[in-house]
Formats: C-alpha cells, sequence, structure tokens
C-alpha cells in the first residue's frame, strides 16, 4: 500500500500544544500524549490542565461576555467568515492534522473539514438575523417588546470522531448569538480543536471568547465550571450515559443544555426499494468514518423477499474496501480510535454469532499495529444480540430481516434512542408514512447522510435535547426577554 508524502511532522508542529485563555497560549499543570491510532505511536504531547486552569478559563469567558454581547452582529459575522475561508483555504493541512490523531482517510477528513467550516459560514450569515418582536397588548394600555439576548458563558465538551465540526457546530451559533465559550475536546483529539482556536485568533476573534482547555481529567476539570453559576449553557455530544450525569449536574444551577447523545440508528430498506440506491445509502450510512459515528447504520433492517440479494450486493461491496493508513492512497477503512474501541467491536460481533447470526464477511481485528477492524457484514442477526441494542461504532453492517411495513417500522421503534433513522423505498406515501412513523430527530428518506449545517440536527428520546445547525441552532443561545411598556 503506498502513501502519498505528506509532511505529517510539520502538520503536528503547526498546531499549538498549551491551553489557549484570554487569548494567550499557557502551559497546562503537565502534559499528555497523543496517539495515532493507525499505529498506536505518540503523535506529541499536549498540555494538561488542572481544575484551577479551568476556573481560569471560565473567569476569561465571563470577564469577555459583555464586550462580545455588545459587539455589533455584523462584526461578529465578519469574525466568523473570516474564520470560514481560513478554514477552507487550510483545508489540506486540517485534514491531515485530523486523519493523524483521529485515524479516518484524508478523503473524508478533507470532507468533515468542509462541513465544519459551512457551520462559521452559516452562523455568521445568521448572527445579523436575530430578531424580536413588538405589538399592542390586547388589553390596550400598553406594548409588548421581545428582545432576544446571548444566554452568556458556554462550556464545551466534544468528542473524538469528528473532531473540528462538532467543534464549530457549538461556537459558531454561540459566538453569533454573543456568547464566549470554554471548549473541552476529547483527550484524543485535542490538536483539531487547537488548531481552530489559532484560526480564529487569526480571524479576529478577541481575548476570552474561545478558551480552550485540554485534559486528560475530564470530570475533575469541568465539574467546577458545570457547577459554577457564571456558566449559563452546556452543550456535550456524547454517550447517553455521561450525557445523563451531565444533566445531573447542570440542574443544580438550572444550566441550559444541549445533549446530542447516542444513537441506534435503523435503517429500513422496503421491497420496492431502488436496490442500487439503498446499497449506495447504507455503505455512507454505515460506512462513514469508519462506522465510528452516532448517526451510523446500526440496525439494517431489510423487508424479506430482497433480503437475501441486498446482503449479497452490500456483501459485494464491502469486501472491495480496502484498509488502512489514513494517509495511503488506497485506504477507504481507516482504524477504530484506540483499542478498547476493537475490543467492544469484536465482543459484539461475537455475541451476534453465538446468538444465531450469520457471518458473511470479515469479523476479526488485523495484526500489527494500530486498531484496525475488518469489514464485517452480519446476517439473520436476532433481536436479543447485543448489536441491535448497542452502538457498534465499527465497521460491521449487522442486517435483519422484516415482514410487513408496520412490523418493520416497530423494530425501528425498539429502541430507547432515537437519534436518526433511514427509509428506502420508491412509494412516496410510504416514505412519508413511515418517516411520520419513526420515534427520531431525523430520517433520511432515500438517502444515507443527513448531516447539513443548514438543517436542524438532534434526537428524541434518550438520543438527546435540542438542536444544533439550521436556523434553530442560533435559538439554543438565545434568551427571549419580555419588556412591558406602560403608555399610560
Amino acid at each position: 500500500m503506498t502513501e502519498t508524502k505528506h509532511n505529517e511532522v510539520g502538520a503536528i508542529n503547526s498546531v499549538p500544544k498549551e491551553l489557549h485563555i484570554d487569548g494567550q497560549w499557557r502551559p497546562g499543570a503537565s502534559t499528555f500524549a497523543v496517539e495515532d491510532p493507525s499505529t498506536a505511536k505518540v503523535l506529541c504531547r499536549v498540555a494538561d490542565a488542572d481544575a484551577d486552569q479551568g476556573v481560569e478559563a471560565l473567569d476569561a469567558a465571563d470577564r469577555a461576555q459583555g464586550e462580545w454581547a455588545a459587539t455589533p452582529p455584523r462584526e461578529r459575522a465578519e469574525i466568523l467568515r473570516r474564520a470560514f475561508s481560513i478554514m477552507t483555504e487550510e483545508t489540506e493541512r486540517l485534514a491531515l492534522i485530523m486523519t493523524l490523531e483521529m485515524g479516518k482517510p484524508l478523503t473524508e477528513s478533507r470532507g468533515e473539514v468542509a462541513y465544519a467550516a459551512e457551520f462559521f459560514r452559516w452562523f455568521s450569515e445568521e448572527a445579523v438575523r436575530i430578531d424580536g418582536g413588538y405589538m399592542t397588548s390586547p388589553v390596550g394600555g400598553s406594548r409588548v417588546l421581545v428582545a432576544r439576548q446571548p444566554v452568556g458563558p458556554c462550556v464545551f465538551i466534544t468528542p473524538w470522531n469528528f473532531p473540528l465540526a462538532m467543534g464549530t457546530r457549538k461556537i459558531g451559533p454561540a459566538m453569533a448569538a454573543g456568547c464566549t465559550s470554554v471548549i473541552k475536546p476529547a483527550s484524543q483529539t485535542p490538536l483539531s480543536t487547537l488548531a481552530l482556536a489559532e484560526i480564529l485568533e487569526r480571524a479576529g476573534a478577541p481575548a476570552g471568547v474561545v478558551n480552550v482547555v485540554t485534559t486528560s481529567t475530564s470530570g475533575e476539570v469541568m465539574g467546577g465550571l458545570i457547577s459554577d453559576p457564571r456558566s449559563r449553557k452546556l452543550s456535550f455530544t456524547g454517550s447517553t450515559p455521561v450525557g445523563k450525569k451531565l444533566l445531573e449536574q447542570a440542574s443544580r444551577t438550572v444550566m441550559r443544555t444541549s445533549m446530542e447523545l447516542g444513537g441506534n440508528a435503523p435503517f429500513l430498506v422496503f421491497e420496492d426499494a431502488d436496490l442500487d440506491a439503498a446499497v449506495d445509502g447504507v455503505m455512507q450510512a454505515k460506512m462513514r468514518n469508519i462506522g465510528q459515528a452516532c448517526t451510523a447504520a446500526n440496525r439494517i433492517l431489510v423487508q424479506r423477499p430482497i433480503a437475501t440479494e441486498f446482503a449479497e450486493r452490500l456483501r459485494e461491496r464491502l469486501a472491495a474496501l480496502t484498509v488502512g493508513r489514513g494517509v495511503t492512497d488506497e485506504a477507504v477503512v481507516g482504524p477504530l480510535i484506540d483499542a478498547e474501541a476493537v475490543d467492544k467491536v469484536d465482543s459484539l460481533v461475537r455475541d451476534a454469532i453465538s446468538r444465531g447470526a450469520t457471518l458473511e464477511l470479515g469479523g476479526r481485528a488485523h495484526d500489527g499495529d494500530g486498531h484496525f477492524y475488518e469489514p464485517t457484514l452480519l446476517t439473520g442477526v436476532p433481536t436479543e444480540a447485543e448489536i441491535t441494542s448497542t452502538e457498534i461504532f465499527g465497521p460491521v453492517a449487522a442486517l435483519s430481516e422484516f415482514d410487513t411495513e408496520a412490523e418493520g417500522i416497530a423494530s425501528a421503534n425498539d429502541t430507547p434512542f432515537g437519534l436518526v433513522g433511514y427509509v428506502y423505498t420508491t412509494d412516496l406515501a410510504r416514505g412519508i408514512r413511515v418517516s411520520e412513523a419513526l420515534e427520531t430527530g431525523m430520517v433520511g428518506l432515500n438517502q444515507g447522510v443527513v448531516s447539513n449545517a443548514a438543517a436542524p440536527f438532534g434526537g428524541v428520546k434518550e438520543s438527546g435535547l435540542g438542536r444544533e445547525g439550521g436556523f434553530a441552532g442560533i435559538e439554543e443561545y438565545l434568551e427571549t426577554k419580555y419588556i412591558g411598556l406602560g403608555l399610560a
């Protein structure tokens, strides 16, 4: 497998390795290692903040809040627009950084840079469209004035699987609304966020508006920030168990929260579906980001008359995928994030087989360096298999069959999660009917990717609260104030 010559050392060296607090780069209390998951070797070491430094970051955000809220919306918008332009111009550098610390192939990393930058462009346009209201009181004699104001300092906790986009999806609307923030990236992938902070600095973000705290002790550092009454908004992307704990902590000060949590996405393929389109869609929904996405198709439910043909076509597509380092020319499937992730995926596959599923392809980890797992296809997966109720977060397609539309919908909804569902059918009435019946916050109807900066991203049930992106995204960072105007 050939590797295109990339300046990997140069890309890593281009990223600051310190904490970004109040417009300054500062050392941490210690450092921790960042590894390349494709080699299991250390890329670099970055600052490891302690609890006191977390508070210093919140101090900076709190000091900057008043002036940033008073900054004209057009000025806030121009900073975001400049950041969008810089990210676009530096796509190759940012993509290489992401591939090295997270593992996804460069093609996907480039796509994420474009997706991440789009949140800055979208919310630069939304910054100047924050409105309010004015009306005559129904009983007369007074007026109702409605104003929209920033919620205040925000605390952001982002995951490792989309290290750049999950940052811009939170920072973009917060800055547009006039909110300052403290962001803590995942310890596995801090470099993308540190690069983002440096770009925002170059784009003109004032000191204290965006502060980045990297740490290996998230609970210790972020616990103090969440309990601090100066923090008025918490946005978290990650697992449902951690989200529930954070909600408990946030309740103590009645913080506003946005939670984008776990998923268990059903992918429904009806007998009248365009099979070529459905296979393309499931490849996108399952294999994007090496299957390490909350939107990944976790349960592929195929109507019985077409199940065999669909499985054969999917097996052929999966077998053609090349596994390798993301910087290689041929690699389509990169590594999982760490050894624990490989063990989890393999355990789910073994459990499914022990309960009656058929292994059609793959089903093993690669030998040697890095955290690789083969593209895997399971058919006849029984409902009692753990893989039907647990996020796989790996390149494993788990197929089950259903007979009637009602049965398919019931199977799809048989989960406490409700982030996204996918439906493939050529019957428009059925497509709308099933989409409305799915208990999810999002539906991909004849499309395998739903992520879009212009659309409201989020789930229902145990998949989360609130929405990110779209027109709804900025609402999460605005308070509504009513002013009664007495005219007597």
